[in-house]
């Protein structure tokens, strides 16, 4: 038995190296990535102590801007071809959240709501946005209600697209997701992080995998390694923190876009229905045959949604 144990270990051992070996990934430097994938649009803001990268595209005289908030695990990209449709009429400000895309991690390592909540208010104060139209994606969605919870003032209308703040049963997650929140397993992720990982994530939060590209894929995998990136991806999926969401919600009394992807797996349509009971001033549209990130899969009916809307 000792030596059936024995043999069982090393075996183990070697198939582990064998992983290591061959799905070692080290960080990107910033400024490789920067070169990838910055635009003429670009520009970086220092904001409690990160260097946060935003665009600010569209109708510069727009003094309401249309504010969109990223979900875990993407960019500021996701929203690139919402953007292109929507700024010959709006001005748009996108931006990565810390832990996410250039702007990397948060040096505290704290990801909750309220520090969420304070970094977009000090991020708008810091670019001289007063008030805005503020939406959201997944994580961005949370965020973007929150924001509206604590300054109402500052918010003129809320866009929500499938986004969190419901306890949810997810028909299936992300694997990156899961492995994220393993003990042990996940401080791997630090270093063994193989591109299918995000190929598979990617695919998880869409409806039609036809449509994930390996461009698309690479801009997901990419970023991840930026410096820093992985950690914070795993402090941000081991916390939850929705207190009083139910409470919250029900005192929005800003009009609500109630946007979601019929075929959601990760955040199901259910929570759609939820926020539309809770929120006294909504409006629902629900887009079949779309998954978790409608603004990527369906751009064109995303932003016909919202244009509908903000008329």
């Amino acid at each position: 038995m000792f030596k059936f144990l024995k043999y069982i270990g090393i075996t183990l051992l070697i198939l582990m190296i064998g992983i290591c070996f061959f799905y070692w990934e080290n960080d990107i430097p910033l400024e490789q990535l920067k070169t990838k994938y910055t635009s003429s649009t670009s520009a970086f803001v220092k904001v409690m102590n990160m260097n946060v990268h935003f665009r600010d595209e569209g109708n510069i005289n727009d003094s309401v801007p249309l504010v969109l908030i990223h979900g875990t695990g993407a960019s500021l990209h996701t929203w690139e071809k919402s953007v292109l449709l929507l700024k010959d009429s709006f001005r748009i400000i996108t931006m990565d959240l810390p832990a996410y895309g250039l702007t990397g991690p948060n040096p505290e390592r704290i990801y909750t709501q309220a520090f969420y909540v304070q970094f977009i208010h000090e991020f708008l104060t810091s670019i001289k946005v007063d008030r805005c139209i503020i939406g959201g994606n997944s994580l961005g969605g949370a965020i973007a209600w929150n924001y509206t919870s604590v300054y109402p003032s500052k918010v003129k209308k809320l866009i929500l697209i499938d986004a969190a703040g419901y306890p949810m049963v997810s028909e299936s997650k992300p694997i990156a997701f899961t492995l994220a929140q393993i003990p042990v397993l996940k401080h791997l992720l630090n270093y063994v992080t193989p591109r299918f990982l995000a190929e598979k994530s990617v695919m998880n939060v869409y409806d039609d995998p036809s449509k994930v590209t390996d461009t698309l894929v690479d801009r997901y995998f990419e970023l991840f390694l930026r410096e820093g990136n992985r950690q914070a991806f795993i402090d941000r999926m081991n916390f939850s923190d929705y207190p009083d969401h139910e409470k919250k919600i029900r005192a929005l009394y800003v009009p609500s876009l109630i946007l979601w992807g019929e075929n959601d797996k990760l955040i199901p349509v259910e929570n759609a229905l939820k926020f539309q009971a809770d929120l006294p001033n909504d409006t629902l549209v629900i887009l079949d045959k779309t998954g978790h990130v409608p603004m990527e899969e369906a751009p064109e009916r995303t932003v016909a949604a919202i244009r509908s809307f903000l008329r």
